[in-house]
């Protein structure tokens, strides 16, 4: 039996990955590196958190907040584990089990179509948020794909040099402080003046011309993607499209159906224009956008800036702000994110100059002069 598995390893402290050498032992696992070192994996301290789907990487995590992790490509590991250590069988998937839970999945999906319209009510809502942490990463980007070719087509893309690359540099400064995310973090701006923005599957968010021109500073756009990556890295908004969605897209994610994700991709677009998190959610991305400001050395005071111009204005201009309607803002928020910079002190680095900033963030004006109100 083989008990030797190629892998890489991440310390949980740099984003670099570490060519090793996983050997299944008996009480554990045993993790080589090249350089020499040997590193002892206990089943007790080791946990599962990818790799229950066919195409998807086994992802094993040990330790704390910011835990060591090891991926691997075969899925064989898992049987050979079950094999080799019967004992610690219940911690990881078995792929051999793969087929019957994929049946009992659509039994129980048939069922909730099937049900009375009392169960529809609170039954799609409870499988949606049970669904959203096991739907694949590949699903999820295969969806946002087909939602992006609605909202994002590439005529309506705003591509001035200096302000894309502006956006991208405040994208890669979030990126930095989520090293280990197994999404590509993305940001596309489209020209039309609603001031609003969408986080969709699979890591992309859509920023509209309106929205961006009302940022004062580069750190009030970092803001608002911080919480918009939040949605994504949360699944916030694969929770919130399952729960409307048809049965057919349910049972899509379930298996884990690309094609029949990009079936559903128009549907789903028009979907995002009626999302509404829940206050938990906006609550959490909230909360977990401000920490990723603040890991990535960027001014929070920027997210609370936009907030409260948002809030301030919203009442004299509601069909125009649409961010507040989908992102609904209340001065408790505020206030509690206002609370939490105070008691967390963080160094920052300026992003752009503030006058400089002022010049590309309109990345979408034509030179020719008919840029649309």
């Amino acid at each position: 039996m083989r008990v030797d598995w190629p892998a890489l390893f991440l310390d949980g402290r740099t984003p670099t990955r570490r060519p090793a050498t996983v050997r299944i032992m008996q009480s554990g696992l045993e993790v080589s590196l090249l350089d020499g070192a040997t590193l002892w994996w206990p089943y007790a301290e080791t946990r599962q958190t990818q790799g229950f789907y066919a195409g998807e990487q086994i992802r094993l995590e040990r330790g704390g907040p910011l835990p060591e992790a090891l991926v691997l490509e075969d899925h064989a590991f898992l049987a050979a584990l079950h094999e080799r250590a019967p004992e610690a069988a219940d911690q990881f998937h078995n792929p051999a089990s793969r087929p019957l839970r994929l049946r009992l999945t659509v039994y129980a999906a048939v069922a909730v179509v099937a049900g009375s319209a009392a169960l529809y009510f609170w039954g799609i809502p409870a499988l949606a948020a049970a669904m959203a942490p096991r739907v694949p990463v590949a699903w999820e980007e295969q969806l946002g794909r087909g939602i992006i070719e609605q909202l994002a087509p590439e005529p309506m893309r705003c591509a001035g040099p200096e302000g894309s690359a502006a956006v991208e540099e405040i994208a890669a400064r979030l990126r930095s402080a989520s090293p280990e995310s197994p999404y590509r973090l993305r940001v596309f701006v489209v020209d039309h003046p609603m001031v609003n923005a969408f986080a969709l599957p699979g890591g992309s968010i859509v920023i509209f011309r309106g929205l961006l021109e009302k940022t004062e500073r580069a750190e009030e756009l970092a803001g608002v993607l911080a919480h918009e990556f939040q949605h994504v890295l949360l699944r916030h908004t694969t929770q919130q499209l399952l729960q409307r969605a048809s049965t057919g897209l349910l049972i899509a994610a379930m298996t884990g159906d690309a094609t029949g994700a990009a079936a559903y991709g128009f549907k789903s677009a028009e979907t995002m224009g009626m999302l509404r998190y829940s206050r938990l959610h906006e609550a959490e991305a909230d909360l977990e956008g401000m920490k990723m400001l603040m890991a990535a050395g960027i001014d929070p005071q920027g997210m609370i800036d936009f907030f409260e111009t948002l809030d301030e204005v919203g009442p004299k201009i509601p069909d125009a702000l649409k961010y507040l309607v989908t992102h609904p803002q209340t001065g408790a928020r505020i206030q509690s994110l206002k609370t939490y910079a105070r008691e967390h002190p963080a160094s920052a680095t300026p992003l752009r100059p503030k006058g400089d900033w002022a010049r590309l963030r309109g990345l979408c004006r034509r030179t020719d002069g008919n840029q649309d109100s």
